[in-house]
């Protein structure tokens, strides 16, 4: 697939969002990915995830074990491209504010993981689920995304596949441009409450 006809599914499934949008990270855009839109229907999903695994290299992809992906917005496309690539997929949540595998999920010593995410910002909880892997005794050898809107600011130890990469300016709450500013900030995703204004 190319990364017109990639985006082209985001805008036709309303993944992708314009306004003001407060991220998950707390920082500001103009644009929104709802990945869950995207996901919904398992078609789609699937050739996503297959797109994707295309795109990491053959010697990677051979040497992958498993797939661990953060919970909530990972849990779909982590589960794809368990499916894409033949292997299992497990899923990381945080009950007490850090990741951590529950469910009877567990890593062998040293089993090579592939770390997947929906949407990469600015890469803080995808560093976090890497070392949360790592201390279960996972040896994540690659992260993956659908989407990388971090502008290329997003950075890991380990090679770091996105399916698109945009460039989707964000801004802290005390920088909006003023044509930001302007428009009533919503938080769509599904983290913390609106600020009060």
């Amino acid at each position: 697939m190319t990364e017109e006809e990639i985006l082209a599914e985001f805008r036709s499934s309303d993944a992708l969002l314009e306004g003001h949008f407060i991220l998950s990270s707390g920082r500001h855009g103009a644009q929104y990915l709802q990945c869950a839109r995207l996901l919904m229907n398992p078609v789609r999903a699937a050739r996503m995830a297959e797109a994707l695994a295309n795109k990491i290299p053959q010697d990677i992809r051979r040497s992958i074990d498993i797939v661990v992906s953060p919970a909530m917005g990972g849990v779909i496309i982590g589960h794809e491209m368990g499916r894409a690539l033949g292997l299992d997929a497990l899923f990381l949540e945080r009950p007490e504010g850090t990741f951590e595998l529950r469910r009877g999920f567990r890593l062998e010593a040293g089993q090579k993981v592939l770390m997947m995410e929906d949407v990469v910002t600015t890469g803080l909880s995808s560093r976090e689920a890497i070392q949360a892997i790592r201390d279960a005794g996972g040896d994540v050898i690659a992260a993956g995304a659908l989407i990388d809107r971090s502008n290329g600011a997003a950075q890991f130890d380990i090679p770091f596949f996105p399916l698109v990469t945009l460039d989707v300016p964000s801004y802290a709450a005390d920088e909006l441009p003023l044509e930001l500013a302007a428009i009533p900030a919503i938080k769509p995703g599904s983290r913390a409450e609106l600020p009060p204004t």
